[in-house]
């Protein structure tokens, strides 16, 4: 799981599926597993359970607060790779749209809302699915999701905000199931990837941490990539 490391940081790949945070219906999170090797630890931000990739976690509390201004003040740069339904020719198209919470865990579009931003890129299309670069400037929560939504680009996957699920019938010429059973989904969460994370360390070096894609998001591209 781990990225890079030095005395002050260790940047993980986090897995998708464990929350980052306590979670009430879960035990394990990623703060809990840190704070077995590293009693200090402290996650200098987080992801959604069920989004993969590039996580900072920090070791003492002067590089939590190093790395929590660097937040604050918008010098940290994320991207984020999700698959989305359709087809969609984006080209660092700016979302400027702000977002409210709602009291079941969802957020929605809304003028009271905080300000959000977020710039999309397309790096591939596919048949009825494209590979899409999502650079959030500020980090409000589902903002990627609720954002492509706004573009009728759900992510695949994400049923929250209007995603479908990916099925590899819907592409596979020929394809057919065994008897007596349901096609199951070819990736079982919502197709977003924390890819990159850049920023400066104590020292003050520029650092740029990348994650490879986890199994069932490399399945999928790889999918769409030979049938498309």
């Amino acid at each position: 799981m781990i990225l890079w490391e030095n005395d002050d940081f260790v940047v993980i790949n986090k897995p998708p599926h464990i929350a980052s945070l306590e979670d009430r219906a879960d035990p394990v999170n990623i703060l809990s597993l840190a704070r077995t090797h590293i009693d200090s630890a402290q996650l200098c931000h987080r992801l959604d359970k069920d989004t993969s990739g590039v996580l900072a976690i920090a070791k003492n509390p002067e590089s939590y607060r190093h790395l929590s201004i660097q937040f604050e003040k918008r010098k940290v740069t994320k991207i984020y790779h999700a698959v989305v339904d359709g087809i969609h020719g984006f080209e660092n198209i700016l979302v400027d749209k702000p977002i409210q919470k709602m009291d079941e865990g969802m957020v929605k579009i809304a003028r009271e809302g905080k300000d959000a931003q977020t710039f999309f890129s397309s790096l591939r299309s596919y048949k009825f699915n494209t590979l899409v670069e999502c650079r959030p400037v500020t980090g409000r929560m589902h903002q990627i999701r609720i954002h492509l939504t706004c573009l009728n680009a759900p992510i695949t996957g994400d049923l929250m905000y209007g995603g479908k699920m990916f099925y590899l019938s819907s592409v596979k010429r020929g394809f057919n199931l065994k008897k007596d059973t349901d096609e199951q989904p070819l990736m079982k969460r919502m197709a977003l990837h924390a890819f990159s994370l850049s920023f400066e360390s104590l020292s003050g070096e520029a650092v740029k941490i990348e994650a490879p894609y986890p199994k069932d998001f490399q399945a999928l591209v790889k999918q769409l990539e030979s049938n498309s």
